[in-house]
């Protein structure tokens, strides 16, 4: 296993992970080195003061945007548009809502303070966006995650009314048609039912490689 220090950035090829998904430990969350995690796949997952995990799991959990399935309950709430959608507009805040709405089979968080400070340095860079879900002026939903080109690497999400973080991630893909694919990183239920799947890691990493390269030719052109 490989043990990062705070000045080296370099991750090990995805390919020496072991079974359960780990590349390395260690390190810090420093955007530079986030950055340069998400572009090869991998992400960090732990528990609050113990050394930094980064994964990058086979299979990988995906959506196609294609393959999304939207209900028809769903289609008839985006109708309606009950709920007013923004991004970006609490970055920080979403990030909390999603560390301490109580969620269905799940006890803790893994979204810790460090976690929270790393994330919202990337969004303050561009990177990092968020999506909240209003019922008038109170933040009833939402979710975060980076974009990088074509693919947006979705973190969490949160809901304090049935459906609204849903309704706010349709939204999002709805408005931003450029985006292929969502990185799911691990499986669940729930976005198996919006239509995620697996797919090889290697197939994941291919994918992911274009989609990088799209972004860095977009910030050459602009």
């Amino acid at each position: 296993m490989i043990y990062l220090t705070n000045d080296k950035t370099s991750f090990p090829s995805p390919d020496t992970a072991s079974e359960e998904g780990i590349v390395a430990l260690g390190g810090s969350l420093t955007p530079k080195r986030l950055i340069e995690a998400y572009s090869e796949g991998i992400f960090p997952w732990y528990n609050e003061g113990d050394p930094v995990v980064w994964w990058c799991p086979n299979p990988r959990f995906v959506l196609f945007r294609e393959k999304l399935h939207i209900s028809k309950h769903m289609r008839k709430m985006l109708r309606e548009a009950p709920y007013c959608v923004t991004y970006n507009r609490c970055f920080t805040e979403v990030m909390r809502q999603c560390a301490t709405v109580p969620r269905k089979d799940q006890d803790g968080t893994w979204i810790h303070p460090e976690l929270i400070e790393a994330y919202t340095g990337l969004h303050k860079r561009g990177v990092a966006h968020s999506v909240e879900v209003w019922e008038g002026d109170v933040l009833i939903g939402g979710l975060y995650g980076l974009k990088m080109g074509k693919i947006f690497c979705g973190e969490s999400m949160f809901s304090k009314r049935n459906n609204a973080s849903e309704y706010g991630f349709i939204t999002y893909l709805q408005a931003h048609p450029d985006i292929a694919l969502v990185d799911c990183q691990i499986y669940s239920e729930y976005l198996e039912r919006l239509g995620a799947e697996e797919i090889p890691r290697k197939e994941f990493l291919v994918l992911l490689g274009k989609a990088y390269e799209e972004r860095e030719n977009e910030k050459i052109i602009t």
